[in-house]
């Protein structure tokens, strides 16, 4: 006769025995410390967190896979080891680091966070939601994951993996941004979080949605937590968690301007609000029509650059994906003929001299680009 498994949730959503509670942490812990990856912030068994490693880890991880962040991390602490290097770093300095990490908004937080953690918390990263919660570019994920990891407090997390995890432990088959079915999962993990190691455990549900409770094809037969599972007893791991309906992207078309002069390209800075700010990039007009306007870009060039140029050549032209938006970037190239740049336009650079420059990733694309036309 089949086992009939009593389901781990109620009517009220919430975890219906302290036991199964603890069953579920148990396992998972046990799995934890046999499967847990190794990763450059990630402390030793037995050895104490550092709260720097973890604060920037922490933000590099957001909205990014781990695989892409080690080796930004290493590089980053091989350069600013410490949060006072990062505090006293200039922001150019930080930004150049991130580049190609993208979410550049991260990086200036970051910054931003480490001048408040020496300023007002004597440089020791705090250890409290609340505390955590007052600095830049922290929220309730962000500060959950700090106080429990570095200072072993139990404090609850849920990002993508947790909540794939949770909505399949308890079959919760309504889309994860509804508000309600956000509240339900963080009142899930509230409950499930230990005083005991909770920063190991908040890891393992983290690791658990990387490695085995995936989006697509799960390995439910590899999973420490199966026999816990709803979704798994009733055969929907393939449709748990319930996707949020989004909107397509929309197309808009930008013109990048590689402007040459004896052997240099013309590179300015983007404004300090807004995508990329501060950062630097070649001339570029945005929201432009599909096709590029020969007159309107050579009177632009003129009027607000203080240039004329010889010759305007549609290259090549590449897509750039946010969640919103299909970028369209067309590069152009030109040679200036005469004139001279207006003071503050910008500044004169070879392509082999861009080290000490932060530019987009689209920017980088269009340098590559250019290199291979030499």
């Amino acid at each position: 006769m089949p086992h009939k498994r009593t389901k781990f949730i109620d009517s009220e959503s919430s975890i219906d025995a302290g036991s199964r509670a603890a069953t579920i942490r148990r396992r998972l812990l046990a799995w934890y410390d046999k499967h847990q990856r190794v990763m450059p912030w990630r402390a030793s068994k037995g050895r104490t967190p550092n709260p720097y490693h973890v604060l920037v880890s922490e933000a590099m991880l957001q909205q990014t896979q781990v695989a892409t962040v080690i080796p930004y991390f290493n590089r980053f602490m091989q350069e600013l080891p410490t949060l006072r290097d990062l505090a006293q770093a200039n922001e150019q300095q930080v930004l150049r680091l991130w580049q190609g990490l993208g979410y550049y908004r991260r990086a200036r937080n970051l910054h931003a966070a480490a001048k408040m953690i020496i300023d007002e918390h004597d440089g020791r990263v705090p250890d409290t939601v609340e505390a955590l919660l007052k600095l830049p570019g922290i929220g309730r994920y962000t500060a959950g994951a700090i106080a429990s990891i570095a200072h072993n407090r139990p404090a609850p997390i849920l990002d993508g993996n947790v909540a794939r995890v949770l909505t399949r432990l308890f079959l919760i088959d309504k889309p994860t941004d509804q508000p309600n079915t956000r509240d339900q999962l963080w009142q899930l993990a509230q409950q499930l979080v230990p005083k005991s190691r909770p920063g190991d455990f908040n890891q393992s549900l983290m690791e658990l949605g990387a490695l085995i409770c995936t989006k697509a094809n799960p390995t439910c037969l590899r999973c420490p937590l199966a026999k816990c599972c709803n979704a798994f007893d009733q055969g929907r791991t393939d449709d748990i968690p319930v996707s949020p309906k989004r909107k397509a992207p929309v197309a808009v078309h930008h013109h990048i301007l590689a402007i040459q002069r004896r052997g240099q390209f013309l590179f300015q800075q983007r404004p300090e609000t807004g995508l990329w700010s501060n950062m630097w990039q070649l001339p570029t007009l945005e929201d432009q029509p599909a096709k590029p306007d020969a007159a309107a870009i050579r009177r632009y060039i003129k009027n607000e650059l203080g240039l004329t140029i010889a010759d305007l050549t549609n290259t090549t032209h590449f897509k750039h994906q946010t969640t919103h938006r299909t970028i369209h970037f067309h590069l152009l190239r030109a040679t200036a003929a005469t004139g001279r740049l207006k003071r503050g336009a910008g500044q004169w650079r070879k392509l082999i001299q861009l080290d000490d420059l932060p530019l987009p990733n689209p920017q980088r694309k269009a340098v590559e680009l250019l290199n291979d036309e030499r």
